[in-house]
């Protein structure tokens, strides 16, 4: 008799004691465009720096409103022009599928910064809808149905 494995449990899922761990350090790193988005439209201080660590070119092609320009790979040399170090920064690149923000939250954090990274990165940004600027001037797509709810603030999470 052949017994199939069940692929979710091949592995064990942890404890909920590591589990727990696990996921409360994931959220002392990461943070996501809704939050930010939340956070940016209360007005006021944020409490954050939002840092876009791409290049000149896709910053000109769109960027958040309100975020700092500053190329992954210039921040050891520039941060400290642009940066105050007691106050936490938020990094994002492209997106999921791009490594730029984290490479400058490393950088940010070998300075002594305090860093999260923005998850999604400025696809989700946009997909989920918010607005951006180009050098265009400002731009709003509409809600992309798989990544943000249609007509609603927030996905309730």
């Amino acid at each position: 008799m052949t017994t199939t494995v069940n692929p979710v449990l091949r592995v064990a899922p942890a404890s909920p004691a590591v589990a727990a761990a696990h996921f409360r350090a994931s959220l002392a790193l990461h943070t996501d465009v809704s939050d930010v988005a939340a956070a940016l439209e209360a007005g006021g201080d944020p409490g954050f720096v939002l840092l876009d660590s791409r290049s000149a070119e896709a910053w000109d092609q769109g960027h958040v409103p309100g975020a700092v320009h500053l190329p992954a790979a210039h921040v050891p040399e520039r941060a400290s022009a642009l940066l105050d170090p007691s106050v936490p920064v938020v990094t994002y690149c492209w997106g999921p599928g791009c490594d730029g923000a984290a490479r400058a939250a490393l950088a940010l954090a070998e300075l002594g910064h305090r860093v999260k990274e923005m998850l999604g990165g400025f696809e989700y940004w946009v997909r989920e809808g918010f607005a951006f600027e180009t050098v265009r001037g400002r731009e709003r797509h509409v809600a992309d149905a798989l990544t943000a709810p249609l007509g609603a603030d927030a996905c309730g999470c």
